[in-house]
């Protein structure tokens, strides 16, 4: 069901500017989705009934100035954010790549749509002071006539990628900044308590991944938006309805995996330098390549280097050795954790140009400084000092 965006007359809004600011009810329910919150848990937290919020929300009554206030603090954004209008998009989104649908990952998911919307506002705002690299993709589709790609296919599409942005065929040494130099834009918010590493989306021509977890280790990180580029590239076309059939779901995930692995162990050179398959072997292996011992061990059975038997021993080897979670070279201080530089770049030339100071922007966003912070990779306080906040944002 569509949102119901009808504007509710709010006259009496706490610290507000003038008389007869308007409260949209399609803000607060955005703002509540991505709190995670049902409408009867945001009610006890601000001391009103679930009922109460629906109608808030549905537009059909007021809260009161106090009440109002509560609910921007519990919601973690500005009183201004609700009586804003939405700012542009580039234009219409694609289906966002989650890994996971079912019952359990509403609240998730939906958190994710609006997180994402908001990301683009921000990187679509930007865009009206600079100019963001061009965007350089190939644009693919399966041979299969049921819409799967075979193996053949996406090594292929990973060769091809790799040869249109000249990378040669090995290691590459900074994946984060690399796509951002083909105007993907990066941006990233960790969802606490949620199991999700990153999703992907277009939105009109502009391509975006959004990190959605903080990682420790830097080849996890690489490795997941090596895995969203493969979505980005090779199943643009596909609906909504698709991801949410777990069968093909599957296959989906399945060949962004495959992408990831060709696109950051290429096939034409990978496998010249596996002298042995002895565990410790990989160990070196991951300070060149910059990708998880686990992942090489996959990718050399894709390549048929080892055979399952081999590969279960390898991985047998793993577990035993705790390395599941944590391998050799998972500190940061061994191989640096890569960070999203476009948005915050272009920030840093807005300000350095005198065309925006950084509390306007967070005034013309009309969204809580954290969350534009956090998208653009920006210290905490750059866009307005804690002091000059007329809130108190509650983290959830």
């Amino acid at each position: 069901m569509p949102y119901n965006n009808t504007v509710v007359p709010f006259p009496g809004a706490a610290r507000a500017n003038s008389v007869g600011r308007l409260l949209i009810p399609s803000k607060l329910r955005d703002a509540r989705k991505v709190a995670r919150l049902s409408q009867g848990e945001l009610g006890e937290l601000v001391g009103v009934t679930r009922q109460s919020v629906s109608a808030y929300e549905r537009g059909d009554k007021t809260p009161e100035p106090a009440t109002f206030q509560r609910i921007a603090n519990a919601l973690n954004q500005p009183t201004a954010y609700f009586t804003t209008e939405d700012r542009p998009l580039f234009g219409e989104s694609s289906t966002r790549f989650y890994r996971k649908f079912g019952p359990d990952t509403v609240r998730r998911n939906e958190a994710c749509a609006v997180l994402s919307n908001w990301f683009v506002q921000t990187a679509k705002y930007i865009d009206n002071f600079v100019n963001y690299p061009a965007v350089s993709l190939l644009e693919c589709e399966p041979n299969e006539s049921d819409g799967t790609y075979s193996s053949e296919e996406i090594e292929s599409i990973a060769v091809q990628i790799r040869r249109l942005w000249g990378l040669g065929a090995g290691p590459i040494s900074n994946v984060t900044a690399l796509l951002e130099s083909k105007g993907i834009a990066i941006g990233r918010y960790e969802l606490e308590n949620e199991n999700i590493e990153a999703f992907s989306f277009w939105n009109a021509s502009r391509p975006f991944i959004f990190i959605a977890s903080e990682k420790e280790a830097s080849v996890r990180l690489r490795y997941d938006i090596a895995h969203e580029l493969g979505h980005l590239i090779l199943h643009r076309w596909v609906e909504q309805a698709e991801i949410e059939d777990k069968s093909r779901l599957k296959i989906i995930e399945s060949e962004a995996n495959r992408f990831a692995g060709a696109f950051l162990l290429p096939k034409a050179t990978f496998p010249n330098e596996i002298y042995t398959t002895k565990l410790d072997a990989f160990v070196p292996l991951k300070e060149r390549w910059k990708v998880s011992i686990q992942a090489m061990v996959y990718r050399c059975k894709d390549l048929d280097i080892i055979d399952d038997d081999q590969a279960l021993n390898l991985y047998k080897q793993i577990s035993f050795r705790k390395w599941r979670r944590r391998e050799p070279l998972d500190n940061p201080n061994s191989i640096s954790i890569e960070q999203p530089r476009l948005l915050r770049r272009a920030l840093e030339l807005i300000f350095e140009s005198g065309r925006k100071a950084p509390d306007e922007i967070a005034d013309d966003l009309s969204l809580s400084p954290k969350w534009i912070e956090a998208f653009c990779n920006l210290p905490e306080g750059t866009l307005r000092p804690k002091e000059q906040q007329d809130y108190e944002p509650t983290l959830k």
